[in-house]
């Protein structure tokens, strides 16, 4: 059977967004496990921008992206929850939906349900997935309950906007940051109980006054070296920090005992992709996200679309923090 060809964006090198390349590959037919889709629609995320600049190491050359959304060209052997003509959607491993066409792992694709578009699919599935994992399975002790207080960092990017609106279905009472008054509003206007603006307040006294000195339960918090610490103080005594992203470098070494002095605190360094190991969990997660999207709890809000070939243009954007809420490529 003639290969398929399709442009794709390659990285032969680490570096910044100038290393990405407009290229086109070959894709043949699917193995066992696996499926050959065509993008109708993809993803961008921050991760995209660590595996591009090495700070999350991969082997070269690298077709970076991790979720998009499509029909379903092609079945391999022992793929049964997925068949040809099937519109679906994904966040998964390994890298390589900055591309027209692919053949990549059927277990981590998900069908996508008619009332989610394509432009919606390819945007929610890592972030909205690394919601649900954050609220509903990386919890502090004893658990979250409506009325509790949550601090969730960047609370106007892709995952904030979702979780904002996650944590308002269920019922708490989530503090957002964000680092302007027109990012802090559109937390707002997304479900954050509270907002900061960390460019001018103090976070932390800010929580203590929110709370009535009683700090919060969870901090989740992809910010990294910014805040790390300074998220730890505002923490009630065995509370979690979970700590699931870098955006503004890689957190230093922690001195353990700081832990100790600060109230018995846990901290968690999760990724979506230990959640999403398994076929069952996958599902069991992506099903949760398609209700609260499908149910209007959650609106995947979409500020931002880049042409394949000025994928350069969307990551300069992405680290220079210009963006809201999700934004994808388009074909």
């Amino acid at each position: 059977m003639t290969p398929i060809r399709s442009k794709a964006v390659r990285i032969d090198q680490p570096g910044g967004p100038e290393e990405l390349k407009l290229v086109e590959v070959q894709v043949g037919e699917p193995g066992p496990g696996e499926i050959r889709i065509r993008h109708k629609a993809i993803g961008l995320n921050f991760i995209d921008v660590y595996q591009r600049s090495g700070l999350y190491p991969l082997p070269m050359p690298l077709q970076l992206g991790m979720e998009a959304s499509g029909v379903v060209e092609a079945v391999g052997e022992g793929v049964t929850h997925l068949q040809v003509g099937d519109r679906a959607a994904y966040a998964s491993q390994p890298p390589g939906s900055y591309c027209e066409v692919r053949v990549m792992p059927a277990k981590c694709v998900c069908k996508l349900p008619d009332a989610i578009s394509f432009e919606t699919g390819a945007a929610m599935m890592l972030k909205g997935l690394t919601a649900q994992y954050l609220l509903r399975r990386t919890q502090p002790q004893g658990g979250l309950k409506a009325g509790d207080f949550v601090l969730f960092h960047a609370a106007a990017g892709g995952v904030g906007l979702i979780a904002c609106q996650w944590a308002r279905a269920m019922g708490l009472q989530l503090i957002g940051t964000a680092g302007s008054d027109e990012k802090c509003a559109l937390a707002r206007d997304h479900g954050a109980a509270f907002v900061i603006n960390y460019a001018t307040e103090d976070f932390v006294a800010r929580v203590k006054e929110i709370t009535g000195g009683q700090c919060v339960k969870v901090v989740y918090d992809s910010v990294g070296k910014d805040t790390f610490l300074k998220s730890l103080d505002c923490l009630r005594p065995f509370g979690l920090l979970a700590n699931f992203g870098n955006a503004s470098g890689k957190v230093e070494p922690l001195d353990i005992g700081l832990l100790a002095a600060k109230g018995s605190l846990y901290v968690s360094r999760p990724t979506l992709f230990t959640h999403i190991a398994t076929r069952e969990t996958t599902q069991q997660m992506a099903d949760d996200l398609f209700d609260m999207v499908s149910s209007g709890k959650v609106q995947i809000r979409i500020d931002q679309r880049f042409s394949l070939a000025d994928v350069a243009e969307a990551h300069r954007a992405l680290e220079a923090r210009k963006t809201t809420g999700c934004s994808i490529l388009t074909l």
